[in-house]
């Protein structure tokens, strides 16, 4: 099935913008079952890898070593908001390894979250690395490498064991060899991936059909997919759409979405890995075109579609609170071009 998918941006009734969106729907064989027509566009993952980054330390043993639970498991494949649930979480995973936060690479950011915000606003010297929407998952590299008994100093370098050990993996997960696969530098400082959105779907197809004793990778995934949709909050917070996605669907979906407008999910029921990317990477859109991919391929259930209904058409208002506007998403079957 093809598709064309568009997020329209209305003030009143007249259109002001419109995010054109490519998305595939792929099995963990890699057939296509719906996608729109660069469906094979290659891209970065972004923070969608951060569950395949994490599989490393869990299919290893790592985090049996350090007696990491679930929770802990699921900030480290988040992009978490900053909140001091999440500084509590990540400072704990530290604390075990006997590291602090100044071990982590992957610098500071203003976090999303409105409280913690106010905090370091207030109180500049508070700022430290695990405000970082990424401090989960460089808390992860970081057991990895203290598990694996390699130095700390540098493991977010593309040439550490951490990296390579992780580059491996992915090159196998995506189908080719670690080497073809084509890497770049994340915002946090660790090499970020490159693959189609074919494979992005199959990757995701996978992790929501993996099993448990079904050998240590299959196990491991199971166990990292049900870290996420247990801990959706974990993944994200109140303000990621990840979060109120897999919050919604009560364990039937895992998701984790990324920068520059990606949002990738699995449907463990049907083995289907669903990737939508917005081409000018208009974060707004994302979530909007997923719900109406979803809906449209019959994965909502009516009370589900009741409850994203609100993320699938957010209003605008200005800066008085007054409703200006709203995003309406595009979606018709379409012919295949050339």
């Amino acid at each position: 099935m093809w598709l064309s998918l568009a997020v329209h941006v209305l003030r009143g009734d007249i259109l002001e913008s419109r995010h054109r969106c490519e998305a595939a729907v792929c099995d963990v064989e890699g057939r296509l079952h719906a996608g729109t027509d660069h469906s094979g566009r290659v891209t970065t993952l972004r923070s969608s890898a951060k569950p395949f980054q994490l599989l490393a330390l869990v299919e290893r043993g790592g985090a049996e070593r350090w007696g990491f639970g679930d929770e802990q498991l699921a900030v480290m494949a988040a992009s978490h908001t900053g909140s001091a649930y999440h500084r509590g979480l990540v400072g704990g995973i530290l604390e075990r390894l006997g590291l602090e936060p100044r071990h982590l690479a992957c610098g500071y950011h203003d976090p999303i979250d409105p409280e913690a915000l106010a905090e370091v606003r207030l109180d500049p010297d508070r700022r430290s690395p695990i405000y970082n929407n990424c401090s989960g998952k460089h808390a992860g590299m970081l057991a990895l490498a203290r598990a694996e008994d390699w130095p700390v100093e540098g493991y977010e370098r593309p040439e550490h064991p951490v990296q390579q050990t992780i580059r491996r993996l992915m090159g196998d997960l995506c189908g080719g060899a670690a080497e073809e696969l084509q890497t770049a530098t994340d915002d946090c400082g660790v090499p970020v991936f490159a693959t189609s959105l074919r494979v992005m779907a199959r990757l995701y197809a996978r992790l929501a059909t993996a099993g448990d004793h079904r050998g240590p990778r299959e196990s491991a995934l199971h166990r990292i997919r049900t870290a996420m949709t247990t801990y959706p909050t974990a993944i994200g917070g109140t303000q990621r759409f990840s979060t109120r996605l897999m919050e919604v669907m009560r364990g039937r979906m895992v998701a984790k979405g990324g920068a520059e407008g990606l949002e990738c999910m699995g449907l463990p029921g049907r083995g289907l890995g669903f990737v939508v990317k917005c081409e000018d990477g208009a974060q707004r859109a994302a979530g909007p075109a997923a719900i109406a991919l979803l809906d449209h391929l019959g994965v909502l259930q009516p009370a589900e579609r009741a409850q994203l209904e609100s993320l699938r058409a957010p209003r605008l208002r200005n800066h008085s609170g007054l409703e200006v506007g709203r995003l309406e998403v595009q979606l018709e079957v379409a012919t295949r071009s050339g």
